[in-house]
């Protein structure tokens, strides 16, 4: 599950299929980005490789910066880049199954230190000295403190693998992406206690957002593992249920997004074994009454997506291909209408996008 990088063994040998021909590395560039402005491209590496590796795109100047913390740091980064959280001036990188968070200085992208927890998945931001870290293979959240890089204290969840995060007024709301839970859990960021849990339509809830009204959205499932993927819109000041949505039985819905008015959410339907069907890119409007069954972007044969991102200022759209985790993955950038405006290739299994306005 360090990434969902175990579907990584499954797929190889299919999307490989599809990708006889090697695109050729991105063309070195040799300064850094900018401070602000950049589309941070994490980039996971195939599991147990130990090749994650950082990338910029700078839209302003058209540029794609490879494998920064390389360049920089002159060592690698380790192993399967899960992602990425910008706090005052430095960026936290969880690095999950080296069961560490790389911790780099925005002004120049040096290491400033590291901070050893297990399988760490998810950083939320609580405020200048605490943030919360979701984690594999356990039922802990730990408590970070940004600052001094030190953990705190440790939250102790009702259900294993802490996921997906989303702050809702001044609670933290909590997935964990267990198969035998059913519930998303509201934690008192005060006293890091648990205070209340929230049903959901289906079983292993793994990411949660806020829309524009104040509600939130659940995407639980876990296919491989036998759950069928649900989206679920509830009112977390009651604990409603508004909305259910399940998944074709052979879906796997993943990493969901809002556009940048917040009333339209994107996510990922990822076919592994070769066919088009429940593959690509989809989007609905908050106050649809049916999932899309038409895809935004469609998935070519023997080709299934691993990232998504919405660029908060153009609207523009970023998938992430990542070929099998064979060989170096690609981007493309479509506006909001559909149509391509560029792509260019990075490093191995780009699976998040991180906007520095």
């Amino acid at each position: 599950m360090g990434g969902k990088s175990y579907k990584t063994v499954i797929v190889a040998l299919c999307c490989c299929l599809a990708s006889c021909v090697r695109d050729k590395p991105p063309a070195v560039i040799n300064t850094v980005p900018g401070a602000t402005g950049n589309v941070y491209i994490v980039c996971e590496g195939n599991y147990g490789s130990g090749n994650a590796s950082l990338y910029a795109y700078e839209p302003v100047r058209d540029s794609v910066f490879g494998d920064i913390y390389m360049a920089v740091n002159k060592q690698p980064l380790g192993d399967v880049f899960q992602s990425m959280q910008h706090i005052g001036n430095q960026l936290f990188l969880c690095i999950n199954n080296s069961n560490k968070i790389v911790v780099l200085h925005t002004a120049n992208w040096a290491i400033t230190g590291s901070i050893s927890i297990p399988g760490p998945r998810y950083i939320l931001p609580i405020n200048a000295t605490k943030a919360y870290v979701s984690t594999l293979y356990s039922n802990r959240v730990y408590i970070i403190n940004p600052q001094t890089l030190q953990i705190t204290d440790t939250i102790t969840m009702p259900g294993q693998n802490p996921e997906g995060m989303c702050m809702y007024n001044n609670d933290a709301m909590i997935c964990t992406w267990d198969t035998a839970g059913n519930s998303v859990f509201k934690v008192d960021i005060t006293t890091d206690k648990v205070a209340q849990s929230i049903k959901v339509a289906g079983y292993a809830p793994q990411e949660v957002l806020e829309d524009k009204e104040q509600t939130l959205w659940v995407l639980a499932g876990d296919q491989p593992e036998g759950k069928t993927g649900t989206l679920t819109r509830i009112d977390p000041s009651t604990g409603e249920i508004l909305k259910s949505f399940q998944f074709p039985a052979d879906a796997d819905a993943l990493k969901p997004v809002f556009n940048n008015t917040k009333d339209t959410l994107y996510f990922i339907e990822a076919n592994y074994y070769g066919g088009t069907t429940n593959n690509g890119i989809y989007r609905m409007g908050i106050n649809d009454e049916a999932l899309p069954t038409q895809p935004f972007v469609s998935a070519k044969q023997y080709q299934y997506f691993w990232a998504l991102g919405i660029d908060p200022l153009t609207g523009n759209v970023y998938i992430g291909d990542p070929k099998g985790f064979t060989q170096n993955g690609n981007v493309y950038i479509y506006q909001p209408g559909g149509t391509l405006l560029k792509s260019f290739s990075v490093g191995v299994g780009p699976g998040h996008f991180y906007f520095d306005e």
